[in-house]
């Protein structure tokens, strides 16, 4: 009988731990969307897969580093765009080079 209890506190431990790091609400989530989907997939494992795999991009780093990312994009054009304007700007200051300047 305490190896049963035993047993039970580990199981019971082991849940606690699933449930606080998430996995068992996602898991719960993702088996209500199989349940949910009119159209049931071919391989229930794969459709398991693919919505856990896509959940792991839920991660907030990652999303704010996706986030800041696209940001550094953006300056970075903007850096692009504006960096071509000044020097067709400064174009109109400078003289002329001709190749006999390097002679």
């Amino acid at each position: 009988m305490a190896h049963h209890k035993a047993a039970d506190s580990k199981r019971e431990q082991f849940r606690q731990y699933l449930e606080k790091s998430g996995v068992l609400d996602m898991l719960t989530k993702v088996l209500v969307a199989l349940y949910e989907e009119p159209e049931k997939p071919d391989s229930a494992l794969d459709f398991l897969k693919h919505h856990l795999g896509a959940s792991a991009h839920e991660n907030p780093e990652i999303e704010a580093l996706r986030l800041e990312v696209a940001e550094m994009k953006e300056k970075y054009e903007a850096v692009l765009e504006e960096n071509k304007k000044l020097k067709t700007k400064l174009a109109q200051y400078e003289p002329p080079q001709d190749d006999k300047h390097g002679e």
